[in-house]
């Protein structure tokens, strides 16, 4: 479930309430059962118990890096981003503000360091700014605002770049979402 809370014309975007749960779990749930294995290693009661520290202290680091880089996302109520919709409208991030008509490309790029997705936003004056998701918005909910509240206000260009990424019949069969006529000028 997408949420999305409107406010004065003002669209908050937040992680849903899943992907919340489904995070915490994989991350704070990794590193539980690191600490599980060397625990138990430690015992010496199975065969296995140098295959259980190994594992343990060789995933603990990676798991506790990644634990790291997502806590900040794990605040309830972050807003990830505002779309102020409208000929006039930006998108609002912790990073800055774009107007959405200067938008000439905007995608969702998984981050090879942390595996965090990001949505980036390449500007017509050459400017990137990076919005950091923290894994709580999936790639069919990332299309999902993209298509409803940011692609209308884009520039024709733009619009075309978007047509290209966007897979219309899946957003249709799965998230039962239409995209709807508009006057474009």
């Amino acid at each position: 479930m997408l949420n999305v809370q409107k406010n004065n014309e003002a669209v908050n975007i937040k992680g849903s309430k899943f992907m919340y749960v489904w995070m915490f779990l994989a991350t704070a749930g990794f590193l539980i059962a690191c600490f599980f294995l060397i625990i138990n290693g430690f015992k010496f009661d199975s065969k296995y118990s140098i295959l259980y520290l190994v594992g343990g202290f060789i995933f603990t680091p990676f798991y506790l890096y990644l634990t790291l880089w997502h806590l900040p996302g794990l605040m309830p109520g972050k807003v990830l981003l505002t779309i102020a919709p409208g000929e006039n409208g930006t998108v609002i991030s912790k990073k800055g503000t774009v107007l959405i008509r200067n938008i000439r490309n905007i995608d969702m790029v998984r981050n090879p360091i942390n595996f965090i997705n990001d949505i980036v936003i390449e500007t017509f004056d050459d400017k990137k700014m990076k919005i950091r998701t923290y894994n709580l918005i999936g790639d069919l909910r990332y299309e999902l605002i993209v298509d409803k509240y940011i692609f209308p206000y884009m520039t024709e260009n733009a619009r075309k770049v978007w047509d290209r990424k966007v897979n219309l019949e899946e957003l249709s069969k799965v998230a039962k979402y239409e995209r709807q006529e508009q006057k474009f000028d």
